[in-house]
């Protein structure tokens, strides 16, 4: 007996010996590399041939030792911290514009109702000038909302220049406390299934889309919901719990976390009373869908609680915390991974291994390990959630991609707004419309090449640098001139596809976002077979349902 209680208190010495070895080898290298780290930074910021800037400087070397890391784990100081009030509490100081380069000049995209900038008169298409006196040519989007973001109860000047009016206006503007709102957009969209247009996930995320579905409810008998997280890049883990609550049963496992600390192993359940828990349930993802958007789909997903549809998520299955640091600064660091109730990890990159091309280690399908729901269907860990049922997104055309990018849609509407006094209820695009933006295309010479236009192009190109007989190159030059009398009736190809961009725009300038989103859901192609889905109790359930 002595001799068993001699060998663990010796095993036991050993452990404890080894374990404050271990921390004393981790602090001695900490402090050695430090004072090596300070020792170079001010060598090179006091001895330098030329004088060097220490803020930027040190911020250099910081950013380079994250580097090495993931892109998730980063420095941040100054307006950056905004930028993580934004994220954490939803709400920034402001007028209630959103801006952004149009044909070269900072515009109003959207004035947000119920704030200072929609209340005194600021219109979308509105090009600003000046801010405060300062001109703003020139400067970036990015450089023009920090001059008009600051402390609210402040004002803010501002000189525009409007489609119809002669003379520069000026706005004297009071910043008011923004609260961004998680939900941009909900309601029916046909036969009781509601929609609800998830944009991000701050701290009161929860509580809207609890506030959506309750107002659905009043409304009508709710027989499916749809929850659009595309091309929502995350947020809150907090968040994400929340909006899983609001439709899991109680009790369930929504995502464990597990990192190197003890503190950082946690397992997050539902603790309330959902508020819709047994109405039928999809989640529309797509590859922007990222981080707390995919806790979301994972455990919805998992738990059997609705299908996930649309495309393969992003894969991000890695959890940062806000560590706050000296001189207004902080550091958002990887601390954990997150794991869905199943127990998958969903990452797709491996951000501390390269090839010897130094691409970042992915694992390929054939080895990534499968994992069971609730129900008992088979899911694969990595590489993001895939979709229940894939729905791709229809591919725009290079007409339309090219009308977009030339702002061609935005200044149409800017100026049909200006001059059309605003119908009751929703804006139709009659073919009278069309035939006006037709002809205003024509006004601004708008030109554009196709697909097919630029592959002939680079054929005659590689044809002629092989020496290719005359008459092959001229049988290129036919095919491209038979290719440009087609392009005459582009407007008329992609009619459709013109109409529906048109009506989401013109919508939004008469009945603001709402307006914008009725519009869209309309021609929305994944939204439109998520809706089927719902609506076929039959397939719903078979999509559910264990495959033998």
């Amino acid at each position: 007996m002595k001799k068993k209680s001699l060998i663990f208190s010796v095993t036991l010495m050993a452990f404890i010996t080894f374990g404050f070895s271990a921390y004393e080898n981790i602090y001695f290298n900490i402090n050695k590399n430090i004072d090596i780290f300070g020792r170079v930074y001010k060598e090179i910021v006091t001895n330098y041939v030329d004088e060097v800037d220490p803020e930027k400087f040190m911020r250099s070397g910081i950013e380079g030792m994250l580097e090495t890391l993931d892109p998730y784990t980063v420095y941040l100081a100054g307006k950056e911290e905004d930028e993580i009030d934004l994220l954490t509490h939803g709400q920034y100081g402001g007028v209630g514009i959103s801006i952004g380069v149009r044909d070269g000049v900072i515009t109003v995209l959207a004035p947000m109702e119920g704030y200072s900038a929609f209340k005194q008169g600021i219109k979308a298409g509105d090009r600003i000038l000046e801010i405060d006196g300062v001109k703003v040519t020139g400067m970036n989007a990015d450089s023009v909302r920090s001059r008009v973001r600051g402390e609210p109860g402040t004002v803010v000047k501002m000189k525009i220049d409007r489609e119809g009016e002669k003379n520069p206006i000026e706005f004297s503007l009071v910043r008011e406390e923004i609260q961004v709102h998680n939900v941009s957009y909900f309601g029916y969209i046909k036969d009781g299934i509601g929609y609800i247009k998830l944009e991000r996930f701050s701290r009161r995320a929860g509580e809207e889309v609890r506030e959506a579905i309750k107002e659905m409810k009043a409304k009508g008998e709710l027989k499916g919901i749809i929850l659009d997280l595309r091309d929502n890049p995350g947020g809150l883990l907090d968040a994400a719990v929340d909006i899983v609550s609001k439709f899991a049963p109680q009790g369930s496992t929504i995502v464990s976390t597990r990192g190197r600390r003890e503190e950082e192993q946690k397992i997050f359940k539902v603790e309330e009373e959902p508020a819709a828990s047994d109405i039928p349930l999809a989640v529309l993802i797509n590859k922007g869908s990222a981080s707390a958007s995919e806790i979301v789909a994972g455990a919805i997903q998992d738990l059997d609680r609705g299908i996930i549809v649309g495309t393969r998520s992003f894969g991000k299955g890695l959890v940062q915390t806000v560590i706050p640091l000296n001189y207004n600064a902080s550091m958002k660091i990887t601390t954990a991974r997150y794991y869905t109730p199943s127990g998958r990890c969903i990452q797709e990159i491996d951000y501390l291994h390269k090839n010897k091309d130094g691409i970042f280690a992915t694992t390929p399908d054939s080895m990534k390990r499968e994992f069971k729901t609730t129900k008992g269907r088979s899911v694969k860990e990595l590489g993001g959630i895939t979709p229940d049922s894939a729905i791709a997104a229809a591919d725009p055309s290079a007409y339309y991609a090219e009308l977009l990018r030339k702002a061609m849609f935005f200044n149409f509407a800017t100026l049909y707004v200006a001059k059309s006094p605003k119908a009751d209820g929703d804006f139709v695009v009659t073919d009278t419309v069309l035939k006006e933006f037709e002809e205003y295309l024509k006004g601004q010479k708008f030109a554009f090449v196709e697909p097919a236009e630029k592959k002939l192009t680079d054929i005659k190109e590689t044809m002629a640098k092989e020496h290719y007989s005359s008459a092959s190159l001229a049988s290129i030059d036919a095919a491209i001139k038979e290719l440009q009398k087609e392009k005459v009736n582009a407007f008329s190809r992609y009619k459709d596809e013109v109409r529906n961009e048109l009506q989401e725009e013109i919508n939004g300038r008469y009945n603001g976002e709402d307006g914008r989103n009725r519009a869209s859901l309309v021609h929305d192609s994944q939204v439109q077979t998520t809706v089927a889905l719902l609506l076929n109790k039959k397939t719903y359930d078979k999509i559910l349902r264990v495959k033998k």
